[in-house]
């Protein structure tokens, strides 16, 4: 039971483990997740471990199984999901089997990768080559069909034989450039030839497809009519400087149709090649979509239990791994069982042991949770992890939370769409859990169970405050009545009705309805919620120092009960506890039926006023016919408060610090007597005062032996002024509940007011097609406004009440984290990113 209020207990242990048997025990203790692995190896590099051949070999195949899933997502591919049935850490004969595997199947798909790239530039080029056949038909005119040569087939146009004969004949370039290189390419030929040189050029009207990457290319065709060999030179040049492809284009119109028919030939051939190498392609890599899940967990296993191999140390012979772990107390038993099964499982004759050591070193904190305390506990640790063994607030934050919550957010429709939300996520959380929506969506569904409750809590402060999307239910009728002059009551809206006469009994439960027509309803609403938020806020503190007497009865520091603890509770009791009294007191003794001890109803004082004068010795004159105090004695009583409360702050001051100080004049003496009296001062069964790594083991509770007394004066000084103060700031902290829940609810009415009623004002056949897109407006507001934004306002001032106003009375949160060598904890983690 006791862990069930504080951290696990968390034991060190030493583990020797044969050689042989190391591989399959690890991986036992990584599918249990209940083993925090020590480094034994800290200065020795991480290329000079003993097991980094096996990590690289582990990288290799972690590259591998990339290269194979980029190439199944290129085509399209779903690669299916292992929810249930998760494979094991492959044994040695599994692991040359997968490395064989995928070596195979890496060779094949760069194979087949190589041969489409291949295929595909031939494409490419064919089809540039059938466009510049097809586009080039109307850049030669008769004319100049008649002044070309015949033997101008080739690149150029002009023949090396013939080039004296045939010099006064054009000679032509015909090819493909990208199309944003058109204007640079045109303008350096313009300059090479001193404007000798025609181009003609043609876009494309469908791109082309690059055979690397797959990316579209949007192309030009071009021709260049030039004369002379030099010239034909420098456009060559310029074309290979700017990428351009060229092709043979034959000038002869009955050539190029020969040639663009053969082409074609040669396309439709390509095209059915492609589509083979394509559907192979497809199937192998569907083949291996199948089982790449499983082979991607298997080798991250594997690299796991290497890089924890990579933390255990060798035995001076060679023969024995050791390592150290942090195992909670109450898993000894399985990991004892995990060792077992990891030797069994390779047919080891020699046993594997684990040993319990002692140690002054802070064990890490491990407070084991489920799906509905987590979220709650990650609030907690969100402020700081909690030392070893102390108090851990969160099972307290599971209602504390929601309620406070409730409190500023209450409204009986805004928590039912807050109910709704966290029911749909607890219900759905399995397929939910498989959505991959962002780290916005992971948080909300982490929370899934905190907002499930902060949702029914608002119903029933929304309940209580009787509020409903700012109008309240009329289930048990008013307790209001008006038994004479109704006609009056009627014509006068600032008629008082006065309780005495006009009110039958106690409303059940919550608000009265007619409070929702009253003009004073503000004022009336003001003085209800403010004295609920000291009340709440004032208990909220109470037992957050009350938590502090469980950790020191915890680490037996039973002087701090009397030192810090009782001081503590009574001034702040004298005090604000003594008000909050005050307030039902008031409740109780004030009526508006009764005239107790001679007390009229409009005599009842003010509790502020009464506080402020109790603080300042002073007091202030009554109404005439009124008494000042409540009862008798009070000035008296709240005399002595004032007195005891102010005793209290030198008790906070000079207590601690006088009993260390004595305590260490009595450990001094009795170290001069040989030690044999050594912590004979500390009371029986008390832990003494920790010195150097004991304050670590003590998750700093106490701990002052090494620090000269100037620093343990200065110390107390810091902590008392803090509580004395804080305990007046964090009271007046609490207000925020009353201020929330009232801003909530003016918006909700306001948001009524000047949005839906205008459409529910109409009584025309107009207004109830106005009313739809009225109250679509209303609802997008409501969630936007009053749901999501007051909802994360109330959430974070909720968040700030238990860090700061209460947590501080109590905890430290001086500790690190219990993580666990855990196969689920790194799938998991990696999945997330």
């Amino acid at each position: 039971m006791g862990d069930m209020f504080r951290s696990e207990e968390i034991a060190l242990c030493q583990m020797f483990i044969q050689p042989e048997a190391a591989y399959s025990s690890v991986s036992e203790l990584g599918e249990t997740g209940c083993v925090q692995f020590r480094d034994l190896n800290s200065g020795v590099n991480a290329f000079q471990r003993k097991f980094v051949t096996e990590v690289r070999r582990c990288d290799e195949l972690q590259r591998k199984i990339r290269y194979i899933e980029t190439e199944i997502k290129k085509d399209g591919i779903i690669l299916p999901e292992i929810t249930d049935d998760i494979p094991r850490a492959p044994n040695p004969r599994e692991i040359i089997d997968l490395e064989a595997h995928l070596e195979k199947t890496e060779n094949e798909i760069l194979e087949l990768a190589q041969n489409e790239v291949n295929l595909k530039s031939n494409f490419l080029e064919l089809t540039e080559l059938r466009k510049v056949l097809e586009n080039t038909q109307g850049f030669f005119s008769d004319q100049e069909v008649l002044n070309l040569d015949s033997s101008n087939r080739g690149i150029t146009g002009m023949s090396d034989e013939s080039n004296a004969q045939n010099r006064g004949r054009l000679g032509f370039v015909a090819g493909v450039i990208k199309r944003e290189r058109v204007f640079s390419f045109e303008r350096m030929l313009w300059r090479i030839s001193r404007g000798n040189v025609f181009l003609r050029r043609s876009d494309l009207d469908e791109p082309l497809n690059d055979p690397t990457t797959g990316h579209p290319i949007y192309k030009t065709v071009f021709v260049a009519f030039f004369q002379g060999e030099q010239l034909k030179n420098r456009i060559k040049k310029v074309c290979t400087g700017f990428h351009a492809s060229m092709y043979p284009c034959p000038s002869s119109h009955t050539e190029r149709e020969e040639m663009v028919k053969g082409v074609c030939t040669r396309l439709e051939d390509l095209k059915m090649v492609l589509s083979q190498t394509e559907d192979h392609r497809s199937r192998v890599l569907a083949t291996v979509s199948k089982n790449l899940p499983s082979w991607s967990i298997m080798v991250k296993k594997m690299k796991a239990i290497y890089h924890t191999l990579n933390l255990f140390n060798m035995d001076v012979t060679k023969k024995c791994l050791i390592g150290e772990c942090w195992v909670p107390s109450k898993d000894l038993p399985v990991v004892q069982k995990a060792l077992s099964d990891g030797s069994a499982a390779v047919g080891s004759t020699i046993p594997s042991f684990l040993n319990v050591i002692e140690t002054n070193e802070q064990p890490p904190t491990f407070n084991r949770t489920n799906k509905f305390t987590r979220g709650f506990q990650n609030l907690i640790d969100a402020y700081g992890i909690a030392s070893y063994r102390e108090v851990n607030p969160a099972l307290y934050t599971c209602i504390t939370f929601p309620f406070l919550f409730a409190v500023m957010f209450g409204d009986l429709g805004h928590g039912f769409i807050l109910t709704l939300f966290g029911a749909w996520m607890c219900m759905y959380e399995k397929s939910l859990s498989r959505l991959r929506g962002g780290e916005i969506w992971s948080i909300f569904f982490g929370g899934r169970y905190i907002i499930l409750l902060m949702g029914l809590f608002s119903c029933y402060t929304g309940f209580v405050y009787n509020d409903v999307f700012s109008k309240s239910m009329n289930i048990f009728g008013s307790t209001w009545s008006i038994e004479y002059n109704t006609s009056t009551v009627l014509e006068n809206r600032e008629l008082q009705l006065n309780p005495q006469y006009h009110v039958e009994g106690i409303y059940p439960i919550g608000m009265d309805p007619i409070w929702q027509m009253a003009e004073n309803k503000i004022i009336f609403l003001n003085t209800y919620k403010m004295k609920l938020s000291i009340i709440t806020g004032v208990i909220h503190m109470v037992f957050g120092v009350c938590m502090s007497v469980i950790n020191f009865v915890h680490f037996k520091r039973y002087s701090s009960i009397f030192l810090e603890f009782l001081p503590q509770i009574l001034f702040l009791l004298l005090l604000f506890g003594y008000m909050v009294f005050m307030m039902f007191f008031k409740w109780i003794q004030y009526t508006a039926k009764t005239d107790i001890q001679a007390r009229t109803p409009g005599c009842a004082p003010s509790v502020l006023i009464m506080f402020i004068n109790m603080m300042l010795f002073k007091n202030t004159e009554p109404q005439e016919g009124c008494k000042e105090h409540m009862f008798d004695a009070q000035s008296s009583l709240e005399s002595v408060f004032v007195f005891i409360a102010l005793i209290c702050i030198p008790w906070m001051l000079l207590g601690k610090p006088l009993y260390i100080k004595f305590t260490r004049k009595n450990k001094q003496h009795s170290n001069n007597n040989g030690g044999l009296t050594n912590n004979m001062e500390l009371g029986e069964g008390e832990t003494p005062i920790p010195t150097g790594a004991d304050t670590r083991e003590t998750g700093g509770h106490g701990g002052h032996d090494e620090e000269p007394m100037s620093e343990i004066y200065i110390h107390q000084a810091i902590h008392t002024i803090e509580y004395v103060l804080s305990t007046i700031s964090h009271t007046a902290s609490y207000l925020r509940l009353w201020a929330l829940s009232l801003a909530h609810a003016q918006l909700s009415e306001v948001l009524w007011n000047m949005v839906l009623s205008l459409g529910l004002k109409t009584h025309s056949y107009s207004g109830a097609i106005g009313l739809y897109i009225i109250f679509g407006a209303w609802c997008l507001f409501t969630l936007a406004i009053l749901v999501m934004m007051e909802g994360l306002s109330a959430f974070l001032h909720t968040l700030r009440l238990h860090w700061v106003e209460f947590m501080s009375k109590f905890y430290e949160g001086l500790g690190y984290p219990f993580q666990p060598f855990s196969f689920k904890a790194i799938l998991d983690s990696e999945d997330e990113e």
